[in-house]
């Protein structure tokens, strides 16, 4: 049949859900993955979903693919991505599908698979596209059986006996933009001891109220005004299926990914020091100095999270991140992203200390830097455009070149600072990259100072815009 290239991506399967992800697709996606599955004498899996107006359908269908290969399947309902993680040990299982489009539009909605306790990218994600092009799927003598098991009280456990909180109890804003976050997350907050404060907690796959992006400050803009309101030591928002966490002070102000884990990591650096830590390319300069002053090893690496969890892997690596607020724990913790457990993270560092979040997090450098724009770029067209940029930058600068191009803009005579990729003196970084998840390239800059930044936002603005792509403005 007829199924568009397009929505298998680096590390999932996403599209329209109407138009790209019908009855029919998903039922052939879900007898390819079954057939591939079942190579590897996988013959149990979990199927769970968020809380989309398309995902029930989608999920009833992707069941019905994988068990025609005679594969069963334990349907554990409306979860987040998280609880759909925990499945694989805690029912000792070897695959999973979770239906959901993450951070995306309401109309999107999208598969991650897994694979023994990984989930599936590249190739594997390619492998599954090429299966269900064949249509060579495995024939059961007899179809798998559907089951269903409730573990949500399982994972709160869970997670409660994996943190146990010092004698201050923070009290919490949580903004689960009508996500899969909303009945679970003050529950289990509570357990831990805090005062809770729920916003937008009622699930609702419209999301009438905001987008469930963290990583968008426009986002923010509700919990910061309920964390202002309340009186609260921390606010986190999460994103639509739970797996990204987003965080503000005390005062409302954001604290991006990338410095948050210079906080994580100053906790764990005690405990390894020497440890390698992995930077993906999106992430200030502040983690890699903060990274390197604390004795850690700097390790840059692609953006994404199954890539991530699988260069974790590789290097033994006890905790990673992204800026858009996937955490992975492998210190204490299973090493797949968890937004709930990773705010626990953070208030088990709070509940030990009188200092409020603010002044944990100011003595790391916080440089002047846009947020990431998103500009559209057919999906067909979207890498060949990065191609062309990259050469043509390689020819001025340096770069870290292992998703898209990080520009490194260097100025020995005003500045005599020492990148810690030991790309010299550096003023700051343009970072221009094709999206895995949608039909846009992406860029973010920083600069030692907002002269640096302006400087390099001209240059890579420029840089795009001659690849005949729509203007566009930053924010900040």
């Amino acid at each position: 049949m007829n199924i568009s290239p397009n929505i298998f991506r680096e590390y999932d399967i996403r599209g329209v859900a109407d138009a790209d992800l019908t009855d029919e697709v998903v039922l052939t996606i879900g007898k390819s993955f079954g057939t591939w599955l079942g190579e590897r004498g996988v013959r149990k899996i979990a199927v769970g979903g968020d809380v989309r107006l398309s995902t029930g359908r989608i999920r009833q269908a992707i069941a019905q693919g994988v068990t025609s290969t005679g594969i069963d399947v334990v349907e554990i309902g409306v979860v987040t991505t998280p609880i759909l993680y925990w499945s694989l040990y805690h029912l000792n299982l070897e695959g999973a599908v979770m239906v959901t489009g993450s951070h995306n539009p309401s109309d999107m909605n999208g598969l991650k698979l897994a694979f023994g306790k990984a989930t599936l990218w590249g190739d594997d994600i390619q492998e599954i596209r090429r299966i269900a092009g064949g249509e060579n799927f495995m024939k059961a003598a007899l179809p798998g059986v559907i089951g269903y098991r409730d573990i949500t009280d399982g994972y709160v456990s869970m997670l409660l006996s994996k943190v146990k909180l010092g004698p201050r109890k923070p009290k919490v804003v949580c903004d689960s933009g009508n996500g899969t976050a909303g009945s679970l997350i003050c529950r289990f907050l509570g357990g831990l001891g805090c005062e809770c404060v729920s916003l937008y907690g009622v699930p609702d796959g419209r999301f009438p109220n905001h987008h469930p992006d963290p990583q968008k400050r426009e986002n923010l803009l509700d919990l910061i005004g309920k964390v202002r309101e309340t009186g609260a030591d921390v606010g986190f928002a999460f994103d639509g299926d739970a797996d990204r966490v987003g965080v503000v002070d005390e005062h409302g102000e954001v604290v991006f990914g990338d410095r948050l884990r210079a906080l994580y990591w100053s906790e764990i650096l005690q405990k390894h020091p020497g440890a390698e830590v992995i930077v993906e390319p999106k992430c200030s300069m502040a983690l890699p100095e903060e990274i390197e002053r604390m004795g850690g090893r700097v390790v840059y690496w692609k953006s994404g999270h199954s890539v991530i969890k699988a260069k974790m892997k590789e290097v033994g690596a006890f905790f990673a991140g992204e800026l858009s607020g996937h955490m992975f724990f492998a210190d204490e913790y299973y090493g797949f992203d968890d937004s709930f457990y990773a705010a626990a993270r953070l208030l088990r560092i709070l509940s030990n200390t009188n200092k409020s979040l603010s002044r944990l997090m100011a003595p790391i450098p916080l440089y002047p830097a846009t947020e990431e724009a998103r500009i559209p770029c057919p999906d067909d067209e979207k890498f060949a455009v990065i191609d062309r940029i990259r050469e043509k930058a390689l020819r001025e600068y340096k770069g870290l070149t292992l998703d898209g191009i990080r520009i490194f803009y260097q100025n020995e005579n005003t500045l005599n600072q020492k990148d810690s990729a030991g790309e010299g003196s550096l003023r700051g970084w343009g970072l221009i990259r094709a999206s895995n998840t949608q039909p846009v390239i992406t860029t973010r800059c920083e600069g030692r100072n907002r002269e640096a930044l302006r400087f390099i936002m001209r240059d890579v603005k420029e840089r795009i815009l001659a690849e005949g792509l729509p203007d566009f403005e930053w924010t900040f």
